[in-house]
């Protein structure tokens, strides 16, 4: 059997048990953009739509050998990190990318918060973050409160956003996308800052409540643009757009933050 080309992409995040964020909703993303997900699970989580009721940290040496056993069997062209709630997990993971994954592309999104506030990073894990992992990033894509601890000061407009995403890129990654998310308003802004360029992508908002796990699942779809060897710019311009068809096609799930519909590119009536 021929092989066929497939991006693939690791990710290294915490589970969701509600599947609308978090590894589900990687393993989703990647799959409905063509790609081939991996994982390697940091934490356990009690959570649905209403928000998060319990973690279950992974003992690190552990995440580091799910990290090792796929990369030297199977490989990827993107790695993608979530939920890293420690920072000796960060560290961990920091050093088996460096035995595992040299020349990888890394993306990292720095989750600090679940969608109904819960902290999902302890306080002395983003010093480590900003010292083991951000340099390393060829994009980090915060929201707008996850860019304010990284850079260190309110954004509260584009011109912070570019501000914020400057204070990033001299932590030492490639790049950073300042979503706008939490940005009062009827239309919504996304700022990428990289060495060539600060690029706006510009949206009307989408008044609904289920947009849950809008974070996660951007930054694996981007990941799966860089896994097909597109580049950042286009990554993120498909990324966006399938993040956004995903929540105008919400199933309505869940009394809360409702889930996104991950397989949208998917055609049931076809198969």
């Amino acid at each position: 059997m021929t092989q066929r080309n497939i991006g693939r992409v690791l990710i290294i995040a915490g589970s969701d048990s509600g599947g609308g964020a978090g590894i589900q909703a990687d393993i989703k993303t990647v799959t409905a953009l063509g790609g081939f997900a991996m994982t390697a699970v940091t934490a356990l989580t009690a959570q649905n739509t209403q928000g998060v009721m319990g973690v279950v940290p992974i003992e690190p040496n552990f995440i580091a050998e799910q990290m090792r056993c796929v990369l030297e069997d199977i490989g990827a062209d993107c790695i993608k990190t979530g939920m890293l709630h420690s920072s000796t997990v960060i560290e961990t993971v920091s050093r088996e990318l460096d035995r595992s994954a040299k020349g990888i592309p890394l993306v990292v999104d720095p989750v600090m918060f679940a969608k109904g506030g819960h902290s999902l990073l302890e306080a002395d894990a983003i010093s480590a973050m900003c010292e083991e992992l951000i340099p390393r990033a060829a994009l980090v894509p915060p929201n707008i409160p996850e860019a304010e601890s990284l850079a260190g000061y309110k954004v509260v407009d584009i011109e912070s956003m570019k501000q914020a995403g400057e204070s990033i890129r001299m932590l030492g990654a490639t790049a950073a996308l300042i979503k706008g998310g939490h940005m009062e308003g009827p239309s919504l802004t996304d700022v990428l800052v990289d060495a060539d360029r600060i690029a706006l992508f510009n949206d009307e908002r989408i008044d609904t409540r289920h947009t849950h796990g809008t974070g996660c699942t951007l930054a694996s779809a981007i990941a799966a643009g860089l896994a097909d060897g597109l580049d950042l710019q286009k990554s993120i311009e498909r990324a966006r757009a399938y993040v956004r068809e995903a929540i105008i096609t919400a199933p309505g799930l869940g009394q809360g933050h409702g889930p996104m519909n991950h397989g949208h590119t998917v055609d049931a009536s076809t198969l």
